[in-house]
């Protein structure tokens, strides 16, 4: 406790788990983006989708602020460990990585130099406008593993999730956290809409066995 006060840090108590509670639960969020524009999805519309939800910026731009191959790195000891509920690192990530695209520190990754999918010489599409799919798909992957990681005791406190991953990812404050946002939507809702993306896009988004205790 001493220690965070002198960064001028808040300290969250978590049990050792692989990415603990911030990683875990953000890092399906910015691969998912990187699915999406497999997708063909633009990378605009994607960061829109996430800023209408409230982020304070969407995953692509996150991502390039990171460095590509930090998203790498921790997405790849995440998929070590858990498997298939993250989504696919995709091939042209490791690439980029490969070739020292890494984003804003060496002045390529996505929001400068070439993008994937002009990399890959697909032509360019308008940008269409977010919808309700592709916010859902970034987002509740987040409440999905926040409830995952209150069922296997990482966090003991629904409210202490909340704030860490409002303080730790910049989460949209006044949705009050990912679990809270989960109850003011419904949690039947919540459950509902992760088996219905889960049937179109893969068992990533099968909801965690915790919504069924989770109020």
């Amino acid at each position: 406790m001493r220690s965070s006060a002198r960064i001028d840090r808040l300290p969250l108590p978590v049990k050792s788990s692989p990415g603990f509670l911030v990683n875990r639960a953000l890092t399906p969020y910015m691969l998912e983006a990187m699915v999406m524009l497999d997708d063909k999805i633009d990378k605009s519309v994607i960061d829109a989708a996430a800023e209408k939800f409230g982020m304070p910026m969407g995953p692509i731009e996150l991502a390039d602020q990171v460095g590509l191959d930090i998203c790498l790195a921790v997405g790849d000891m995440l998929r070590s460990k858990f498997g298939d509920l993250l989504p696919p690192t995709p091939a042209w990530l490791r690439e980029k990585v490969a070739k020292g695209e890494l984003g804003r520190k060496t002045g390529k990754g996505f929001t400068s130099g070439r993008t994937a999918r002009r990399t890959r010489r697909q032509p360019p599409q308008r940008p269409g406008k977010p919808t309700d799919e592709m916010i859902d798909r970034l987002m509740l992957p987040m409440s999905n593993v926040c409830v995952a990681c209150l069922r296997e005791g990482i966090v003991d406190n629904a409210d202490v999730v909340d704030g860490a991953m409002i303080f730790g990812t910049g989460y949209a404050p006044f949705r009050g956290g990912p679990l809270n946002y989960a109850r003011t939507r419904g949690v039947e809702n919540v459950a509902g809409t992760l088996r219905a993306l889960a049937a179109k896009f893969g068992h990533r988004f099968d909801p965690d066995a915790g919504w069924e205790t989770f109020k």
